[in-house]
């Protein structure tokens, strides 16, 4: 750890930075604060480690993810999307000391969210053309496959922690479901209050790519509909349908891409709920919500 505080001090000093404070701290990133040399805030994300684990993705390389957050800022930036401004990014040559991501920082006034323009901004995002680059989160196959792969893998990890739980949805089933998937938007896929940054409401700046992927909205509607189970993500669905619908034509509620997503997404919560971030109400809850999701799949 002192490694990695003596590696900040001494990009501090050649960015000119003062005022370094801790402000985030998420599984595989902590997140710090400092004032540039210009006057304004930035922010340095920085990885625990070089390579992660956890219940959800148990092959984490923290190093594509901040080349990711990198090339993704800075592209949609270009196009006047409201992103933190990558500045630079520091790839260490000793294991030992953390890759770093020098970004603008966006304040937050803390005021409610405004879904309805975050629904035209998604409509936005979604028409600009993606970077060129492979999302991590595909994990060097196509979106379809990944989202197969992912359902498949998060399905045999809870089975190991609930009791009685059923044989998964069959891959060729979930092939189906998403068989109109094209990867002509990029797909943030993290959208929610601890990763949006805000102004009496709009939008000002979204946050952390490390989920994205290419697709089609109906999967960034499916994330959506998941997240907003949760009070703490502040989301309305239908004022964000609303907004985007302003811009573009929304997904279709029943677009079998939309279910498989938001089965991904569930999946994804129960395992949070159940080994990440244990709560021992949301666990078994997100668990069954879940195989509700995956039944209704199977019977369409």
């Amino acid at each position: 750890m002192s490694e990695r505080f003596a590696v900040l001090d001494r990009l501090a000093e050649q960015w000119g930075l003062s005022g370094l404070e801790l402000v985030g701290k998420g599984l595989e990133f902590t997140v710090f604060r400092a004032q540039g040399r210009d006057g304004g805030p930035v922010a340095l994300r920085l990885a625990h480690r070089r390579f992660d684990s956890n219940a959800n993705d148990p092959h984490v390389d923290t190093r594509a993810l901040l080349v990711q957050e990198y090339a993704v800022a800075r592209h949609l930036a270009e196009h006047g999307l409201p992103v933190a401004r990558a500045r630079e990014l520091v790839l260490a040559d000793d294991p030992n000391s953390p890759d770093v991501l020098l970004s603008d920082y966006v304040p937050d006034d803390g005021s409610p969210l405004d879904s309805h323009a975050l629904g035209r901004l998604l409509a936005r995002l979604h028409r600009v053309p993606p970077p060129r680059l492979h999302p991590v989160a595909a994990e060097g196959g196509t979106t379809a496959d990944a989202l197969i792969g992912r359902i498949g893998r998060r399905w045999a990890e809870l089975a190991r922690l609930v009791d009685d739980w059923p044989e998964p949805p069959a891959a060729g089933l979930l092939a189906r479901h998403l068989s109109s998937l094209t990867e002509d938007s990029l797909l943030h896929l993290d959208v929610r209050s601890s990763n949006i940054r805000r102004h009496q409401g709009r939008t000002t700046a979204l946050l952390d790519w490390s989920n994205a992927l290419l697709g089609t909205p109906a999967l960034e509607f499916g994330r959506l509909a998941e997240y907003a189970r949760y009070p703490e993500n502040d989301l309305d669905p239908a004022a964000l349908r609303a907004g985007y619908a302003t811009v573009a034509p929304a997904p279709a509620e029943d677009d079998p891409c939309l279910l498989a997503c938001r089965l991904d997404a569930a999946l994804m919560l129960a395992l949070v709920f159940l080994s990440e971030a244990p709560d021992p109400t949301r666990g078994p809850a997100a668990a069954t919500h879940a195989r509700t999701l995956a039944q209704r799949l199977t019977a369409r």
